[in-house]
């Protein structure tokens, strides 16, 4: 058995980083979407980031972002990763990607089997798939909804590029998430939170432990 790797998205404090870190996420996300209860400014992202560098992979969320944007981000922020969450086509990850030399890390929403057929375009184009429930009808943030799908759909799936799941997890359904799934990376945000968009330290802390108690492979 191998600890999974486990990302916290939508991080905005030190105290929250900071039990994220101590407790072992590889990943930090920080949200660059105004839309969104987690949007942070980048003058605070880049104290988060300064505060994460070296200890874990920092990731940037945008959601269809404009040049401008990414441009700022990158070069003051200085992630790791860019997770692009919103309808950016292949082409626009392919150029993305030439842009920054950046690792791109691609969210596409699942309700049903035939959505994971949407990631084959961006084969060779991103470096991750993050596989995340669809937003209920109307809604106007694209992840972070604390909704679950069926977790099997990602079971024995071989795209040649590694899969990382989201939605509906938490610290009393990690373990089940990673049975039946059979994924070693996992994204959690509103799971983790005591209310919307304010993030929880000890839920961090029993996500994560929970995650690794149960573990992957054999």
């Amino acid at each position: 058995m191998t600890d999974p790797l486990v990302k916290i998205c939508g991080l905005s404090t030190p105290e929250t980083l900071d039990a994220a870190l101590d407790a072992g996420a590889a990943m930090v996300g920080l949200v660059f979407f105004p839309k969104s209860p987690r949007n942070i400014s980048i003058e605070n992202a880049s104290r988060l980031a300064e505060r994460a560098r070296g200890r874990a992979e920092i990731v940037a969320l945008m959601v269809d972002p404009d040049d401008g944007l990414i441009d700022e981000v990158v070069e003051r922020v200085k992630p790791d990763w860019l997770q692009l969450h919103g309808k950016e086509t292949p082409e626009r990850c392919a150029r993305i990607k030439m842009r920054t030399g950046l690792k791109l890390m691609k969210a596409l929403g699942v309700s049903e089997g035939s959505d994971i057929d949407a990631a084959m375009p961006y084969i060779g184009i991103v470096d991750r798939f993050l596989f995340d429930a669809k937003p209920p009808k109307g809604g106007e943030v694209p992840g972070g909804n604390g909704i679950a799908y069926d977790w099997s759909l990602l079971k024995e799936l071989d795209l040649g590029v590694p899969v990382m799941l989201s939605g509906g997890l938490a610290p009393d359904t990690i373990a089940e998430a990673l049975a039946i799934s059979g994924v070693s990376a996992v994204d959690v945000s509103s799971g983790v939170e005591r209310e919307r968009g304010v993030k929880d330290e000890n839920l961090i802390r029993a996500f994560i432990a929970n995650a690794k108690r149960a573990g992957v492979g054999e």
